[in-house]
């Protein structure tokens, strides 16, 4: 245990001779997104005003874990109406998601930088009851600071990847004593708990709770979303989404339209770029590739020689996933490690990905094992073989029909995992009132 305050001592006092530096990154990184100059009064541990203190903190540090958290928190909201929830994010397209999900039902600020000062000023202000972290959210500062005030620590959907674990090793002296800062941890599955437990969390505090990923459903707001974006589309048809592209993935995808186009020329690509950062980017693809392109921002409708809807919004991918044919999963030609099939999957949706799925590995292995998906090898010419498979998808529209009802058995046969973690942060909450 010394060795381990030794350790905390000398991260803490790395970060905070370093603080200049990290707010200089912030505002190099602002230059591309100004969003990350804005609030840095919140990242330094100072609150808005007003926020009330002796609730449940939760912690989702962008987009996708705030979508994957939404069925927890409004089960935690449901549970727990007499709290005050503060919904905390690290990046600015987190917060927006947050605000677009929960609006004022829940408090919303920035998770601070993991130094002292700042996490100290935090918990001062927010006095939490309980915390929750998510996946691979591991702040050993705030995690230790917790613990020493404690407040129960809870780790929903863990998730150590064989990546993770290279890196975490070579700091196991720091990231072994904060996992045993937790009093529960509810890995995803026995693989990510095996891992969990080969970094030294504790035997005893780890339970699988399956994947928070799962549980999702097609809300009022989506429907709503959904008509809203089907009015501007006309009717197109065939649609093919390719969701969450990153660079490298757009000249690919473009490509392969153009190939797929001289059998389908009515076949409109909805692109949808990972981070608002690189709208104007793929937008500048899209013209240099010779296509006609509209930006959803601009409200205008699709007309029949419309060839890319570029979706330059936020919170809106769902919804155009209940208005598609076929989905292209962005971050698996890249190796970026994927994104979330499940989403399509819930609107019955045929996926077709790249052959870099390392970020949803198991949930890929389930996908494969029950013919819910197309997987394009990285050998060859891709751009060809994803043409291919495209097209073969609209020439066969029962397979396209089997592929997405399988991924939709899958979800539905999957739920479960927020229910389970309530139950755990309900049993933390009650030994520690």
């Amino acid at each position: 245990m010394l060795k381990y305050h030794l350790a905390l001592l000398l991260y803490r006092f790395f970060l905070l001779i370093n603080l200049p530096v990290i707010i200089i990154v912030l505002l190099i990184r602002s230059t591309k997104h100004k969003a990350y100059r804005q609030r840095l009064t919140e990242r330094l541990g100072l609150l808005p005003g007003g926020l009330k203190s002796g609730g449940i903190v939760i912690h989702a540090a962008s987009v996708g874990e705030v979508m994957a958290l939404k069925a927890f928190i409004e089960q935690v909201l449901a549970a727990y109406p007499e709290l005050p929830v503060t919904l905390t994010t690290f990046t600015p397209t987190g917060s927006a998601q947050v605000k677009k999900l929960f609006a004022d039902r829940v408090q919303h600020c920035y998770l601070p930088l993991d130094i002292w000062p700042c996490s100290t000023l935090f918990l001062r202000t927010l006095a939490p009851k309980a915390m929750v972290f998510m996946e691979t959210e591991l702040w050993p500062n705030l995690l230790g600071q917790s613990a020493g005030k404690n407040i129960p620590l809870l780790l929903v959907n863990g998730r150590l990847s064989e990546n993770s674990m290279k890196s975490y090793r070579k700091l196991s002296w720091l990231i072994t004593p904060a996992l045993q800062r937790f009093d529960t941890i509810l890995p995803q599955s026995q693989p990510h708990r095996d891992n969990f437990l080969a970094l030294g969390a504790k035997a005893d505090t780890c339970i699988v709770s399956g994947n928070l990923k799962f549980d999702i459903s097609q809300t009022a707001e989506i429907s709503n979303k959904q008509e809203e974006l089907s009015q501007l589309m006309a009717n197109r048809g065939p649609v093919w989404i390719a969701a969450s592209t990153h660079e490298g993935d757009e000249q690919l995808i473009l490509a392969a339209y153009k190939k797929i186009t001289l059998n389908t020329p009515k076949l409109l690509l909805v692109m949808v770029p990972r981070h608002p950062e690189r709208f104007e980017k793929v937008h500048q693809l899209c013209l240099d590739a010779g296509l006609s392109v509209i930006k959803r921002s601009s409200n205008q409708p699709l007309d029949d020689d419309s060839q890319v809807w570029l979706l330059d919004t936020l919170g809106e991918l769902m919804a155009a996933y209940a208005l598609s044919d076929i989905v292209t999963i962005g971050g698996t030609f890249s190796h970026i490690g994927g994104h979330n099939p499940l989403e399509p999957a819930l609107f019955k949706k045929p996926v077709i990905v790249g052959s870099d799925m390392s970020n949803f590995a198991e949930i890929h292995r389930q996908f494969n094992r029950e013919q819910a998906v197309i997987e394009i090898p990285a050998q060859g010419d891709v751009s060809t073989t994803l043409a291919e498979q495209v097209q073969h998808l609209l020439d066969s529209p029962q397979q396209a029909q089997n592929l997405g009802q399988n991924g939709y058995d899958i979800v539905r046969q999957n739920q479960g995992a927020s229910a389970f973690s309530l139950e755990q942060l309900s049993r933390l909450l009650a030994g520690n009132s």
